[in-house]
């Protein structure tokens, strides 16, 4: 995904750079020249000095082609603007604000922000169930929210068609429960073999669906237009 993060303090340091792990493409917006630098120096992404609460600077951040906005700065009013100006200026699909100020969430919500989310660092695994599973159906919350029961489908001419799930590289955080095969349904073990066209029925926890999205050939920079 194109993101553009407003705020390069260290909350949005390191957010862009978990981004830039995970297979996103990120540009950093940040006020700050010494921060600009550390950044641009270190991560080696796109970095625009200047007030992510402008038209000017997110333009020049190239917003129009931008799959979603991160306002990470310390102040709320600041996230808003970024995020309000995103969605309906430039009809940016998804919004996330960093709320310092747990008292904001609701309000934020109210005023269009997408994603406002008071606990920093959990951005951007909320941003990833959002965005990048598209193709991952969730069913069901569990375990006070960190699991989820998810049903995913598998396309026709698929890259693991035939292979063993012992032989997948699936994190050890995400479990298939069964697989759907026309009408019949099958509790697999190691040996089993996956087709193209079956359905699973997977518990994973939250943190693993990035990489069970990676094992299952789901890439996560293709997600969000499936």
């Amino acid at each position: 995904m194109n993101i553009i993060v407003v705020g390069g303090g260290k909350v949005g340091y390191y957010l862009t750079k978990t981004l830039l792990e995970h297979g996103h493409s990120p540009i950093l917006v940040e006020q700050s020249r010494e921060s600009c630098r550390r950044a641009a120096n270190e991560l080696d992404i796109p970095v625009i000095c200047g007030d992510g609460t402008t038209i000017e600077v997110l333009e020049e951040a190239g917003i129009s082609h931008c799959d979603a906005l991160i306002g990470a700065t310390g102040q709320d009013e600041n996230n808003l603007i970024a995020c309000q100006l995103a969605k309906m200026k430039f009809h940016v699909k998804k919004t996330v604000a960093r709320v310092n100020n747990p008292k904001n969430v609701e309000i934020l919500k109210q005023l269009g922000v997408d994603i406002p989310i008071s606990s920093t660092d959990s951005i951007a695994r909320m941003l990833e169930q959002e965005v990048d599973t598209a193709t991952i159906r969730r069913l069901m919350s569990l375990n006070r929210g960190e699991t989820t029961l998810s049903e995913i489908q598998l396309e026709e001419d698929h890259p693991l068609d035939g292979k063993c799930l012992m032989d997948l590289n699936l994190p050890k955080d995400a479990i298939i429960v069964t697989l759907t095969r026309g009408d019949d349904i099958i509790v697999p073990n190691g040996s089993t073999r996956i087709h193209s066209g079956d359905k699973m029925l997977v518990v994973a926890k939250n943190t693993a669906t990035h990489n069970l999205a990676l094992a299952l050939h789901l890439d996560p920079k293709d997600l969000k237009r499936r």
